[in-house]
């Protein structure tokens, strides 16, 4: 087992969002806007795309983070080395995900948990990558969910000298928190995306996306890898 969200997590879903959040951003006191959206953090065990090895989510329901979830991925044959810069990272070893279901069980729990939502992630273009490639690496669909980047809205929204995750997250009133932990990903990347609606004074995904003037963007699947003989 690895650890997510400061709890020891197996790779099945743990619906217990009050453990699950124990490391996870703290949003800061303020107005609540009504706003509907999935945030979603990736861990991949080495450079390839495919290798998830654990993701956290957060949904959030009328401005408010109201359920989390965290699961450790055993990466794709293939795609299942652990680099030791990206162990360095986020601390999960292949030792942490020997009994943990592979990316299609997992991806089947997404789905789940994240239904029809818009997708948010902070550099959603690396998260969605890791969708599309793990997908195509297994033979799954992948699903086309549409996303929005909070790296790019961030930008629009506060001044900067970096747009790293944990700067963002103070200036958007969080806590510290486990940075590269998954599911505290998540959930900060959810706050600063509330953050950034309620100063725009918008109630939905998409009005934050044109008044920022940003994109909202759909998963484009990728072909199939090829079995090797």
């Amino acid at each position: 087992m690895g650890r997510l969200g400061g709890e020891q997590i197996p790779g099945l879903y743990d619906p217990a969002p009050a453990r699950l959040l124990r490391n996870a951003a703290v949003p800061a006191q303020g107005g609540v806007v009504a706003l509907d959206f999935t945030a979603i953090d990736f861990e991949t065990a080495n450079s390839s795309g495919a290798s998830a090895c654990a993701v956290g989510l957060a949904r959030v329901r009328d401005g408010r983070v109201v359920a989390t979830a965290a699961w450790l991925i055993k990466p794709p044959a293939g795609h299942d080395h652990f680099a030791p810069i990206n162990v360095g990272i986020h601390g999960i070893q292949s030792s942490d995900v020997v009994n943990a279901p592979g990316w299609s069980a997992q991806l089947a729990r997404l789905t789940s948990f994240a239904g029809a939502d818009v997708l948010v992630a902070h550099n959603a273009g690396f998260d969605m990558s890791v969708l599309r490639r793990a997908c195509a690496a297994t033979g799954d669909d992948c699903p086309p969910y549409r996303y929005l980047c909070s790296v790019q809205m961030s930008r629009k929204t506060y001044t900067l000298d970096s747009y790293r995750l944990p700067l963002v997250a103070a200036e958007a009133g969080c806590s510290p928190f486990a940075h590269h932990d998954a599911l505290a990903d998540a959930v900060a990347c959810a706050e600063i995306t509330i953050d950034c609606a309620r100063r725009a004074g918008v109630d939905d995904v998409h009005a934050l996306a044109a008044h920022l003037g940003v994109r909202v963007s759909q998963i484009v699947a990728e072909p199939a890898e090829r079995a090797v003989a």
